[in-house]
């Protein structure tokens, strides 16, 4: 979200246009009035948060179909000089199919990235066998696929891009795409039918943010 600071309302269109049961939410407002402007934003979307605390700028916001059962915020290991990082994870019930959805953005220091993602991805996987949930992250990684800390995380989950492309792929930056460092990664569960590009007006993807969302669509129920 970039903190808020370019065009919100075609922010509000490009989510609007998504129709999310569930949204991982990469800098979301964490100074003054966090809350309410983070609370404001999803009500503007027909969504309401579900997890995420003022840390690390990450939380997941939900849609009326989407009941939510359990919400954490994990702040991840703090390293002297670099931001804080964090994890928010939320575990909904849409249509009877229980998940478990975690949103992540790693740091620019390599050697950080790999170390957050295997605290995160130990944490998510920990509370999604507990909730007996299927296990889905979203994040900003911050590095491409043949990177250390993407290469964890498609080691114990499927690249859902990888697994069912829409479109180019490319997330960054969203004026002149030209590299992959943002990704939906999937454990085994609901079917996965296709992953990638948002269908918005291009002006209103280009306005909304400095990076392109990712939207994976999944069948659920019977």
């Amino acid at each position: 979200m970039h903190g808020l600071r370019d065009d919100v309302p075609a922010l509000v269109r490009v989510v609007t246009a998504m129709r999310p049961d569930v949204l991982c939410v990469q800098e979301a407002p964490r100074f003054v009035n966090w809350r309410a402007r983070r609370r404001a934003l999803a009500e503007a979307c027909g969504l309401r948060v579900a997890a995420g605390g003022r840390l690390g700028g990450v939380a997941v916001l939900t849609g009326p179909r989407a009941e939510v059962l359990r919400a954490e915020s994990r702040v991840l290991r703090v390293f002297a000089g670099l931001e804080v990082r964090a994890l928010a994870l939320a575990v909904v019930q849409v249509e009877g199919a229980r998940l478990a959805v975690g949103s992540i953005h790693l740091d620019l220091h390599a050697a950080a990235r790999l170390r957050h993602v295997s605290e995160a991805v130990a944490f998510a996987e920990r509370t999604a066998a507990r909730a007996g949930a299927a296990l889905v992250i979203g994040g900003d990684v911050n590095e491409q696929a043949d990177q250390p800390a993407w290469r964890y995380l498609t080691g114990r989950l499927a690249d859902c891009y990888r697994a069912a492309p829409k479109g180019a792929g490319l997330t960054f930056s969203s004026t002149k795409p030209q590299r992959r460092i943002d990704g939906l990664f999937a454990g085994p569960g609901p079917r996965l039918l296709s992953c990638g590009e948002v269908d918005a007006a291009q002006d209103d993807l280009t306005r909304a943010s400095d990076h392109l969302p990712v939207i994976a669509e999944f069948r659920v129920g019977t």
